[in-house]
C-alpha cells in the first residue's frame, strides 16, 4: 500500500517571482476577488469548521488597522474557490482589542486542534500562513542592530530601517525516524512532554555542518541508545512550530535493545504490527495524528492504515497487512 505524503503535490501557486515586484501586494489588496486568511496569536480564523477564506468586504475596516499583510498564493485546487483566486494573510496585532467583529460561526483555532478536519488544500495554506506569521511576530526588530524592520516583498522580506539589512523567513531542518528492528518490530518513544501512553517516532534538529543522515544517526543514538545500520529517506513535511522542515527516514537496526535518555525520552517500546493496532484500539497507546509525517512513517512500516477508536472499520482491516518498506 502506498501512503499519501503529508506534503502533497502543491495546490498553490505562490507567485514567488512576481510577489517581489514593486506594488504587487498593493494591487492584490485592491482586488475584490481576493480572499483573506486571518491569524491572531498563532491561530487561524475558522469558518463553520473550515479554514476561513473571507471576502474582505465582509470584514470591518477596523480589522485592517495595525495588521501585517502577506501574499500567500493563488489557489489552484482543493480550496472551494475559483481557480487562481489570490489568498492574502492578515496577521492581527498580538494585542488586538475587541474581536466582536468576528463573523457568526467563525472562531480562532490552532493547527493541532483542527488538522484532522482539514483537507489537503487547507493544510497547505494553514501551514504556510502559520510559518510566515510566526516569523513576522519575532522579527519586528533587526537581529543585527536591534533597529525596527519593515515588511516588504509582499510580506516575504523585512528590511531594517537603521542598517538596511534584509531578512527572510528561515526554515530549520529536523530529522524524524521510524526505527525498525531485526524482528521487524517498530520502536516508538514516549516523551516527557506527553501523556505516559503516547508513543511516536524520534525526532531532532540538524546541527550546523551536519547532513540529514548523520543527524538521524546521532539523534537516535542520543535519545534512545540505538545504533542504526541503514537509513531510507521517505519524504518531508513543513511543520511551523515554529519553523521546521521535517525530513522523514526509515531507520534499521540489528539490535533489539534501547535505552531512553531520561532527558527528553521517558520510555521506549517495541511493537509488532498486531500489538500496535490492538494497543491503539484499546486506548493503551496513542500515536501521532493523521496528516503528520510521524504517522506516515509508522503506517509505512505497518503497511496500511492504523485504525483508532471511533473509526468505522471492517473486521478484515484489523489484520495487520504486513510491511511495505
Amino acid at each position: 500500500m502506498t501512503i499519501p505524503s503529508p506534503s502533497p503535490e502543491t495546490l498553490l501557486d505562490r507567485q514567488c517571482e512576481q510577489r517581489s515586484e514593486p506594488g504587487y501586494l498593493e494591487a492584490v489588496l485592491k482586488s475584490a476577488a481576493r480572499r483573506v486568511v486571518v491569524f491572531h496569536r498563532g491561530k487561524a480564523l475558522m469558518n463553520a469548521g473550515r479554514l476561513g477564506y473571507f471576502d474582505p468586504a465582509a470584514l470591518p475596516a477596523e480589522t485592517l488597522a495595525g495588521t501585517t499583510h502577506v501574499y500567500l498564493a493563488k489557489a489552484l485546487a482543493g480550496h472551494g474557490l475559483p481557480n487562481g483566486t489570490d489568498l492574502v494573510l492578515q496577521v492581527l496585532p498580538y494585542d488586538a482589542g475587541d474581536l466582536a467583529w468576528v463573523p457568526t460561526g467563525a472562531d480562532f483555532a490552532g493547527y493541532r486542534d483542527v488538522a484532522s478536519t482539514l483537507n489537503a488544500g487547507e493544510v497547505e495554506v494553514f501551514i504556510e500562513a502559520q510559518a510566515v506569521a510566526n516569523w513576522h511576530a519575532t522579527h519586528a526588530s533587526c537581529p543585527r542592530c536591534g533597529g525596527p524592520t519593515e515588511s516588504l516583498c509582499a510580506g516575504w522580506m523585512r528590511r531594517c530601517d537603521k542598517d538596511g539589512s534584509e531578512h527572510f523567513p528561515r526554515t530549520d531542518p529536523a530529522v524524524i525516524v521510524a526505527i525498525v528492528g531485526p524482528d521487524d518490530k517498530i520502536l516508538l518513544a514516549n516523551n516527557f512532554a506527553w501523556e505516559p501512553n503516547k508513543y511516536s517516532t524520534v525526532a531532532g534538529f540538524v546541527e550546523a555542518g551536519e547532513s540529514g543522515e548523520r543527524a538521524a544517526v546521532r539523534e537516535i543514538a542520543e535519545e534512545v541508545g540505538v545504533v542504526l545500520d541503514s537509513l531510507s529517506y521517505v519524504g518531508s513535511q513543513a511543520w511551523p512550530f515554529p519553523r521546521s522542515l521535517m525530513l522523514g527516514f526509515m531507520g534499521y537496526t540489528k539490535s533489539s535493545a534501547s535505552t531512553p535518555d531520561n532527558v527528553e525520552v521517558r520510555a521506549t517500546r517495541w511493537f509488532s504490527r498486531e500489538e500496535l493496532q490492538a494497543e491503539v484500539l484499546n486506548g493503551n497507546a496513542g500515536i501521532p495524528g493523521r496528516l503528520s509525517i510521524a504517522r506516515e512513517l509508522v503506517e509505512r512500516w505497518y503497511g496500511g492504515r492504523i485504525n483508532e477508536p471511533g473509526d468505522v472499520v471492517d473486521a478484515a482491516e484489523l489484520v495487520a497487512p504486513g510491511a511495505t518498506l
